[in-house]
């Protein structure tokens, strides 16, 4: 496409972020893309937009040779599948926000686009209005890639903040997240940390060239953080927020994860607050850099999307630079954690599971431990996921070489434990 190409688009959805992106388009005419026609569920739902929009069948989009490009909006991972291999398999280009199909089908995607040759841009899957993926693609080179990490998933970061500014238990918080918009009224996939782990997929071809599979990673959410959690980290001047993070090792290999930690006062994710989104990217020698901003609602993500729309008209596309230009690492599960856990009866810990245990504080209600874990242990077994235990890391949590764990060591006995 060259720059002044009339960029005709076909919409897959018409709701927050479709919407959005609608009413952002009018307000842009300089950038010489029109919608065309929109494929929309339910029929009968007002809408903010002229009826001859609209329509019920794929294929007036899929099949009009006048459309060039496919923006895909819709919540059903499956039927948004569809939608993206049939428009690549087409020669259209395509933008998403979809992360579930493209963390769950990431190979396919990538092969589609190199077999035809089109581009395929999902900017705002990732972090809403932070412009993560592209800094990621063009700016750094993967041999001085130290990490990313960061809050990835505002829904989850909103509950967090009232359970921890105001005291509310994690049903009272969900329920007013749910209520302000922040939160599905299926709120698992956010919860459960399954959202922000289909992200840190997505950063992580970006990253370090790495193709990986959700269910392969290590994660949790935050079903089962306490109040309790709240104030023991509150007593510790942290803060609780769910954390991808992908990490180089000494080994070479990326360590990735989305698990709970705590953070302390003196880093950037420490004032991530409510639905905002935070990033920080560490290299070799640019040091930390640290990206903010909102990571839902209308206008931020359709922001994004509007962002690959107008790179499409210089015929913009991913180069997978790290995938296909350079030596590729692999994830590794050979390293340690240090993790907090707190539970309502010991019994439930697998204490056998721990390297060693430094702290053991018992609680009439609720007791907790400080230890050393294996990752590896971590994934493959989920003991550590019942409702009744919680498990936090610790601010540093990665830990290579336990040669210093006989000074450090304090026995399962000396900590009253067993």
């Amino acid at each position: 496409m060259s720059t002044h190409k009339q960029l005709t688009i076909g919409l897959f959805g018409f709701g927050v972020v479709g919407e959005g992106l609608y009413k952002i388009l009018k307000q842009t005419p300089s950038l010489n893309a029109t919608i065309k026609r929109i494929v929309i569920k339910h029929p009968d739902k007002k809408r903010n937009a002229p009826a001859e929009y609209f329509t019920q069948l794929a294929d007036e989009i899929l099949n009009d040779e006048s459309i060039n490009v496919v923006v895909e909006l819709i919540d059903d991972a499956e039927a948004a599948h569809y939608i993206v291999t049939s428009a690549l398999k087409k020669g259209k280009a395509v933008v998403s926000a979809n992360k579930k199909l493209i963390a769950e089908h990431l190979e396919e995607l990538l092969a589609l686009q190199e077999q035809y040759n089109v581009p395929f841009l999902y900017e705002a899957s990732v972090a809403g209005s932070i412009p993560i993926l592209r800094n990621l693609e063009e700016y750094y080179d993967n041999d001085l890639l130290q990490s990313v990490s960061g809050i990835v998933n505002g829904s989850t970061n909103f509950i967090l903040t009232k359970i921890f500014h105001e005291k509310l238990e994690f049903v009272e918080a969900l329920l007013q997240a749910q209520q302000l918009g922040f939160a599905e009224s299926n709120p698992s996939l956010d919860v459960l940390g399954i959202d922000a782990v289909n992200k840190l997929t997505i950063l992580l071809v970006h990253a370090y060239g790495i193709v990986s599979n959700p269910k392969k990673l290590l994660f949790s959410g935050i079903q089962n953080i306490q109040l309790t959690d709240a104030k023991v980290a509150a007593e510790k001047d942290y803060q609780i927020k769910l954390i991808a993070k992908s990490s180089k090792l000494k080994n070479g290999k990326i360590a990735a994860y989305v698990l709970p930690q705590f953070v302390t006062a003196d880093t950037q994710l420490y004032n991530v607050a409510n639905e905002y989104n935070g990033i920080v990217i560490e290299s070799g020698f640019s040091d930390k850099q640290f990206f903010y901003g909102k990571g839902a609602g209308s206008f931020p993500t359709a922001s994004a999307v509007l962002s690959d729309i107008s790179a499409l008209r210089y015929e913009y596309k991913y180069e997978y630079k790290k995938k296909n230009h350079h030596q590729v690492t692999e994830i590794s599960n050979d390293y340690y954690l240090k993790v907090f856990v707190s539970f309502d009866n010991i019994k439930h810990v697998r204490k056998e599971a721990f390297e060693w245990i430094e702290e053991y504080h018992g609680g009439q209600q609720r007791s907790y431990l400080v230890g050393v874990i294996h990752a590896e242990k971590l994934l493959n077994s989920d003991w550590w996921k019942q409702h009744s235990i919680s498990l936090i890391l610790a601010p540093e949590p990665i830990i290579e070489n336990i040669e210093y764990r006989d000074v450090q060591k304090r026995s399962l006995e000396l900590a009253g434990v067993v």
